[in-house]
């Protein structure tokens, strides 16, 4: 357990620290950042995709009403909040613009990550490292566009980087959360697990994949698709080293066993 909880609070500081990357929004122009953040959005989708489907599925021995259950849970969430991704760095159209609200949104996000995260991690290190190198990809270009509208909002810089650090930080609150009751419920890491399957997969579909539909020039396109496979790709190898990594436990532990008998 000790192991877990090292490789937990690790994990969602590292996670947390991401929402400092909103300063480097600074140091570019805005069109070149909204084609940066746009190949960072497709390759979080893939990514999100691969780690919901080659992953945390996978390990989910429960129904798959659990993971129907978590595309509701974070529709309602969105809904409940207001909030929805938005990937500019100034989006006139975003629903609620607000500083306040963009921060309670993302503040529930966040502790739902960690709580993610250490469920992840509950069941196997592997699948932990897994999960957030997934969230770590899609924090990225919200971090960047959480920043945009702080500052859109009104904001001075360092004002709206103190208050996003904030925010961020409720994901070690959420990491402890599910560490504390994680191991006094019963079930909780199989369920826990097909519901932010389902998050993923509701995240990467409703929420990133509709931004890059707002790209129609083919080459782009093209980037963004490419982006998409990498994505994928990317759980793919970690899914299949994960696999080589138990194989190899489980042939030392049969050779354990017969250098006994």
């Amino acid at each position: 357990m000790q192991e877990v909880i090292i490789y937990t609070i690790g994990s969602v500081l590292l996670v947390s620290a991401l929402s400092l990357i909103g300063i480097l929004a600074l140091l570019f122009k805005k069109n070149h950042l909204q084609a940066i953040l746009l190949l960072l959005v497709a390759f979080s989708a893939g990514a999100l995709l691969g780690g919901a489907f080659l992953h945390l599925i996978p390990e989910s021995h429960m129904s798959p009403l659990y993971i129907l259950a978590g595309i509701l849970l974070f529709f309602i969430l969105e809904k409940i909040v207001h909030w929805r991704h938005c990937h500019k760095v100034s989006c006139d159209d975003h629903p609620h613009h607000l500083a306040t609200m963009n921060l309670v949104g993302d503040a529930i996000h966040n502790l739902i990550d960690g709580m993610v995260i250490a469920g992840s991690y509950m069941v196997s290190v592997p699948l932990g490292i897994t999960t957030t190198i997934a969230v770590i990809l899609h924090e990225i270009p919200q971090e960047i566009g959480d920043f945009g509208i702080l500052l859109y909002s009104g904001m001075k810089p360092k004002k709206a980087i103190f208050f996003n650090f904030l925010s961020a930080l409720c994901a070690i609150a959420g990491a402890v959360l599910a560490l504390s009751i994680g191991s006094h419920i019963e079930h909780f890491t199989e369920v826990i697990i097909p519901i932010t399957a389902g998050g993923f997969i509701y995240i990467a579909s409703a929420d990133l994949i509709p931004e890059l539909h707002k790209e129609v020039r083919v080459k782009k396109a093209l980037m963004q698709f490419v982006a998409i496979v990498l994505g994928i790709a990317l759980m793919a190898a970690l899914a299949q080293g994960h696999e080589h990594g138990h194989e190899e436990h489980s042939e030392k532990v049969i050779e354990f066993e017969e250098s006994l008998s």
